[in-house]
């Protein structure tokens, strides 16, 4: 008699069973997010527990605009822009789970206890991970942390708010 599988068993659920699999390319991330370069902060997605969590990968590069001035000879990226890019990785949460997003612009509504621990330099990749504090209706509340290599650069926690998009003026 012998043992057929010797081997651990693989599992054979598809990727979307488990709720911290989901990924996100830069294209569904701007499917979601109305941001644009260079004002677009994540680049990709690599774990979401709808409207739970949500952590985003930023690869900071020399050739970020803000580096021109920010500052010459010694390139830190601004703390506002990390604020900024906790907003985006839960708006891309949060955005995902209104199907009228079109049709809605998340704003800031607050920006809480932002701290700033370490310098970020060119070639850092931040991982930027967000949870939900507070879910209501059209208001989210987030506490969001940034860490590049294990170690925290940047923490704050956040309020956003769903707002309908003005209509567009219709072109002359």
């Amino acid at each position: 008699m012998t043992d057929i599988q010797t081997e651990p068993s693989v599992d054979t659920q598809p990727e979307a069973a488990s709720p911290h699999s989901r990924t996100m390319d830069i294209q569904e991330i701007m499917s979601l997010l109305p941001h644009r370069y260079p004002f677009l902060l994540i680049d990709r997605v690599i774990e979401v527990e709808p409207r739970q969590r949500i952590v985003a990968i930023k690869n900071v590069s020399i050739n970020e605009q803000f580096f021109q001035g920010h500052f010459p000879g010694y390139p830190i990226m601004p703390g506002v822009l990390m604020v900024e890019a906790i907003a985006q990785a839960g708006g891309t949460l949060l955005l995902s789970e209104f199907p009228d997003r079109d049709q809605q612009l998340m704003v800031f509504t607050s920006i809480e206890n932002a701290r700033f621990r370490r310098p970020v330099t060119p070639g850092d990749q931040l991982r930027i991970e967000v949870r939900v504090l507070n879910w209501r209706t059209r208001v989210v509340k987030m506490g969001g942390s940034i860490t590049v290599n294990g170690k925290l650069v940047c923490d704050a926690v956040v309020m956003c708010q769903m707002v309908p998009r003005a209509a567009k003026k219709a072109e002359a």
